[in-house]
């Protein structure tokens, strides 16, 4: 069965803001999502675990996945996070 907006609404109760939230978010979108550079997501992505997957050559990013990674702690600077700190006593 091919599926239409009508068919998704009335079987799923799915609304079109359901469906716009869900969908992969670019680089650039996540970037000012998060109100950071692109350059900082390549770096996060890369080096901080950030939970993004790459599709042919861009990456894309689920925006739930990118809340909870910033809740936990992913987006902290490596310096300041509660795990991370020293004791130089």
């Amino acid at each position: 069965m091919a599926y239409t907006w009508t068919n998704l609404s009335y079987t799923f109760g799915l609304t079109q803001a359901h469906l716009m939230n869900d969908r992969w978010l670019s680089v650039e979108e996540v970037a000012k999502y998060l109100g950071v550079t692109k350059d900082t997501i390549y770096t996060w992505v890369t080096s901080n675990n950030m939970p993004g997957h790459k599709v042919g050559r861009f990456w894309k990013f689920k925006q739930e996945d990118v809340d909870a990674w910033v809740r936990s702690g992913g987006a902290a600077d490596p310096g300041n996070r509660i795990n991370n700190s020293k004791d130089k006593t």
